[in-house]
């Protein structure tokens, strides 16, 4: 595992709601890594009406899709590490950051507040 996607990014790409070709240099890194915690947060998304997914359904694609490897490091390893990232209130983004510390691998995100603050990020989109 070479990157992990933010929760955003792995959705983008399962719905193909951004074109792969925006990001060729993706491809340089698969399987791309996909976090348990992007489950969870798909399931929230759901459950407060901001997005339709079945997330049960959801995950065994991911699983059986090999362009992902779904990492899975111990939890107190993840809460150990997201008791650093003091700089957001969002649970799930402060697990996802938390992860790629832990990691030592980039995360791959857009989101412009996670941009600011995370050190571990996928050079192409700076």
């Amino acid at each position: 595992m070479t990157l992990l996607l933010d929760t955003h990014f792995l959705l983008w790409i399962l719905t193909e709601a951004t074109r792969l070709d925006e990001f060729p240099w993706l491809e340089d890194h698969r399987p791309w890594g996909v976090s348990p915690v992007a489950f969870l947060e798909l399931q929230f998304l759901g459950e407060i009406g901001r997005l339709e997914v079945k997330t049960p359904e959801l995950v065994d694609a991911v699983l059986a899709d090999r362009r992902f490897v779904v990492d899975e490091p111990p939890l107190l390893v993840l809460v150990r590490a997201a008791l650093d990232v003091g700089w957001t209130r969002d649970p799930f983004d402060r697990l996802l950051v938390a992860h790629s510390t832990a990691r030592r691998v980039p995360l791959c995100t857009v989101d412009r507040r996670l941009r600011d603050r995370h050190s571990l990020l996928v050079r192409e989109l700076r």
